[in-house]
């Protein structure tokens, strides 16, 4: 399997992660530039520079996480998700398109975490704390921070969902919701349960990819399965790579299966991790192999301190992505390539005479005369996002 390679820590392999106690390993992570210097050599300019970078984007990995990387190897894919960066200090991209809200949540906020971006679906933002804070994150400005877009009151939120009938869904992201105590994640779910009009529910979670371990309480396990046993439970992880995908990250996304739950993958295309045709590759043939939905592929956003050093050119993107579904079998092509836009979500469909061919594929809340219509745009060979 791709997470058993000959750079494998000696740490990494002797912790049976099965039998952790989540909540204490949490007070391993790494969350200052003091500690990270126990795993990396940094300059003294270097050093002063990323004390600045995490006054703006804090420090959290989880041991679990650390063991997984190349410490040989200084360009490796899995440290450039999880270190800090003195590239983050760089506001604005190339073409200076950046932004802190590419998304337009600020437009959609109802106020107590809820978000309300589409007619049928409604997404709470349950907590602002992740169990790692990934460098290439798009609600960074929410992540590891307060804010007032993050839930304060699940009453709130659960009386302006069941007071909106076309909601048919509900997704809890943040933040991540598995970090929360199971208790209240057990009050979340079991209320959202008992509304009628809605079908299914959504949990977004990087949980199973960079802390597995709190996946093998049971408690958590045993909660996913009653819900699932009330309505449908899907789950969007997100693996970016390959070496991602362990026995340990691989025995969790079994688990989640055990309960019912569907699981479908939400990567992110990203300079320096998988912008490769053969990184690609890898990772959705392993995924697939471990019972995961190869769903959607993300264009990085135009993030402030993200996009300059993580986001690639859409000509180049299309390419790398063309030449990938050529070696891929037909489940390993099934994923979307995706801009995550102000205006909706845009299916990224490839080239024609030099312009992007796009479908939107959902639309804004009223807005319904946009979903499905097809755009194309001239593109410039450097540009990462599109103007609508």
């Amino acid at each position: 399997m791709n997470g058993e390679t000959d750079w494998k820590r000696t740490e990494h392999t002797q912790t049976d992660w099965t039998r952790t106690d989540w909540k204490k390993e949490l007070s391993n992570n790494v969350t200052t530039v003091d500690q990270l210097k126990a795993h990396a050599v940094f300059s003294a300019e270097d050093e002063q520079e990323l004390r600045r970078v995490v006054e703006v984007h804090p420090i959290n990995i989880p041991r679990y996480y650390l063991g997984l990387i190349n410490r040989d190897d200084p360009a490796d894919p899995i440290r450039r998700m999880c270190f800090p960066s003195t590239e983050e200090l760089v506001v604005v991209g190339s073409m200076g398109e950046t932004t802190t809200d590419p998304y337009g949540d600020d437009k959609h906020d109802k106020g107590n975490g809820v978000l309300h971006k589409y007619d049928y679906t409604a997404l709470v933002v349950a907590t602002e704390y992740c169990a790692m804070y990934c460098r290439h994150c798009f609600r960074r400005r929410i992540v590891g921070r307060r804010s007032d877009q993050v839930l304060k009151d699940f009453t709130g939120a659960l009386e302006y969902i069941a007071g909106h009938p076309e909601i048919t869904n509900v997704i809890l992201s943040g933040g991540d919701p598995l970090m929360l105590p199971t208790p209240v994640l057990r009050r979340m779910l079991m209320s959202l349960a008992e509304i009628e009009h809605l079908d299914f529910v959504r949990i977004g979670s990087r949980v199973p990819v960079t802390f597995p371990v709190r996946i093998f309480e049971n408690d958590l396990t045993d909660l996913l399965q009653e819900f699932n046993n009330h309505k449908p439970l899907y789950v969007a992880t997100h693996f970016n790579h390959a070496r991602e995908i362990t026995p340990t990250s691989a025995e969790a996304i079994r688990r989640i299966r055990q309960c019912g739950a569907t699981i479908n993958n939400q990567a992110v295309l990203l300079r320096g991790v998988n912008d490769t045709a053969h990184d690609l590759v890898d990772l959705m043939n392993g995924l697939l192999g471990i019972g995961v939905n190869p769903y959607y592929l993300y264009q990085c956003m135009p993030v402030s301190r993200v996009r300059h050093h993580f986001q690639i050119p859409l000509k180049q993107g299309i390419a790398i992505v063309d030449r990938a579904r050529a070696d891929l079998n037909g489940y390993g092509t099934r994923f979307k390539y995706i801009i995550g836009h102000d205006v909706g979500k845009l299916e990224i469909c490839g080239m024609i005479d030099g312009k992007i061919v796009l479908k939107q594929i959902h639309a804004r809340s009223g807005h319904d005369e946009q979903a499905s219509r097809l755009i194309m745009q001239e593109l410039d060979d450097e540009a990462g996002w599109v103007t609508l």
